[in-house]
């Protein structure tokens, strides 16, 4: 019964979020700093995460092809699969989930122990509008975060493969040119767009109605995290079903 009820609140913030909209010259500055918090901000995790797990595919790749009559090629042809279907959409935005996730619900859940939320609304703003609108706004930026995940992912196991003497430059070339499907591209921004919307709103759904004082915003940090990443797993999986079956 809880649980259809923290659902039906969540479906009731997002009515609120997209009605009696603030004006247009506040919101402007507030996507921008949204943007510099969320998707600027991230770029330096993402990147360093993609490069080494690139390499690490790359790696694994290789040492389980021990059989001289598979191609080299393969190499990097399942690391552009691995990088590209999954790991730069799906695993980054669960990454995302703890990073930026929890930044929006200590955020938002701080304005609410400190009665900002209620100030707001007492001065006739609509405070789901002011605080969750530019959040989503901002995420709309976020596929440009896992498109740089991709070439830095693909780029770190050409550069495990190729220095690592597993491969040579020429043949992971060719395993990434290996039957390539155009739209596995689009799948990937199709999931990374719908990863967006639930990391920009999941967040603040929680911190926005969370109750108490300091000790339950971390809780509510917690939650947001689990809630998150538990919603990114299930669309996942109905989106390839989808899309891909």
């Amino acid at each position: 019964m809880k649980y259809i009820e923290d659902i039906g609140s969540y479906f009731l913030m997002l009515k609120k979020v997209f009605s009696n909209p603030t004006k247009t010259s506040v919101l402007k500055d507030l996507i921008l700093k949204e943007i510099e918090d969320l998707i600027i901000g991230s770029i330096p995790i993402v990147a360093f995460i993609s490069f080494f797990v690139g390499g690490v595919v790359a790696i694994q790749t290789a040492l389980n092809i021990d059989n001289p009559l598979i191609p080299s090629y393969l190499i990097g042809f399942a690391t552009r699969q691995s990088i590209i279907l999954e790991f730069a959409p799906t695993f980054i935005s669960v990454i995302m989930a703890g990073k930026v996730g929890s930044f929006i619900t200590s955020s938002i859940g701080s304005m609410r122990v400190t009665e900002q939320i209620d100030a707001l609304e007492v001065m006739g703003v609509n405070s789901l509008n002011y605080l969750v609108y530019p959040k989503i706004v901002a995420l709309l930026l976020y596929p440009f975060v896992i498109a740089i995940a991709m070439f830095l992912g693909i780029f770190g196991g050409w550069v495990a493969g190729v220095y690592g003497g597993f491969s040579s430059s020429d043949a992971f070339i060719q395993g990434l040119q290996q039957d390539f499907i155009p739209f596995h591209i689009l799948y990937a921004f199709i999931k990374t767009s719908v990863f967006a919307f639930i990391l920009a709103t999941v967040p603040s759904w929680q911190g926005y109605y969370m109750k108490g004082g300091a000790l339950e915003v971390g809780k509510a940090s917690t939650n947001a995290f689990v809630w998150t990443s538990v919603l990114i797993i299930l669309a996942n999986y109905i989106i390839t079903q989808l899309l891909l079956s």
